[in-house]
């Protein structure tokens, strides 16, 4: 499975019913946009540290598959 995929995945696992779109840029860096129900009443920082708490295990170490995410979009349905 690619970098992409796995990242899809791990967020679409840890946000119930999020809609994901993952773009990959090079060297590592990806540009997300998450739409979900769950980010209702949530500030936009909140939103964005579900997402990146969903993806921490793909960016963790030297040697990790995502080096950065350039951009995240996140917003409710």
């Amino acid at each position: 499975m690619d970098t992409a995929s796995r990242i899809k995945t791990a967020i679409e696992s840890a946000i119930d019913g999020a809609a994901v779109e993952v773009r990959a840029g090079s060297g590592g860096h990806f540009e997300i946009d998450v739409t979900s129900a769950q980010f209702a009443g949530k500030s936009m920082v909140a939103q964005q540290q579900l997402v990146y708490a969903a993806i921490k295990e793909l960016m963790a170490g030297n040697d990790a598959p995502v080096h950065a995410v350039d951009r995240l979009r996140t917003k409710t349905p």
